[in-house]
């Protein structure tokens, strides 16, 4: 059962990360009754056995570039790459609300994602195989080192996506 019917076509009409951001956050309210404001997100060339992260205590999710970059040449549709991002943002939007334990967090996950979507929609199938499950079968985390896939030392740019949350959070009542 959906409990809210409009998030699949929210998410597949979605053309940038913070119209994807806000049906994750759409999700998480819906689900869990949480919310939070004031994040941000920032793109960095990370290794590539790594999705991104959220630093505890801080306002920042980091998402891996070079695998996004990776998923978005595979030749994934838009409505895939988007669920790719929505899976990614909701993991770690989850730890940024306070759920540290990686196990529950991917369970969380698959759980939104299944209760919102639907079975087969390919957010629900990401959260259950992994995003790494929309990269090509030439590619597989066992047969490299963590070196492998790292961007070159001069790429090492990070880069702040404006309008990402745009929730407001005043602090004048």
């Amino acid at each position: 059962m959906r409990l809210m019917p409009e998030l699949p076509a929210m998410l597949d009409r979605s053309e940038n990360f913070g119209d994807v951001f806000e049906v994750v956050k759409k999700s998480v309210k819906e689900y869990l009754g949480q919310e939070r404001a004031g994040l941000m997100l920032v793109l960095a060339d990370l290794p590539m056995h790594l999705g991104a992260f959220h630093g505890v205590g801080s306002n920042s999710i980091v998402m891996n570039r070079t695998l996004l970059d990776r998923i978005v040449k595979s030749g994934n549709s838009r409505i895939q790459v988007n669920s790719f991002v929505y899976s990614i943002l909701l993991h770690e939007y989850l730890h940024s609300l306070g759920a540290i334990e990686e196990s529950e967090v991917r369970r969380l996950v698959i759980d939104i994602s299944i209760a919102l979507f639907g079975e087969t929609h390919p957010a629900a199938k990401i959260a259950r195989n992994g995003p790494w499950s929309m990269l090509s079968d030439s590619w597989s985390t066992e047969n490299q080192d963590v070196t492998h896939g790292q961007p070159d030392e001069s790429d090492k740019t990070m880069e702040i996506v404006k309008d990402f949350d745009r929730s407001h959070s005043s602090y004048i009542g």
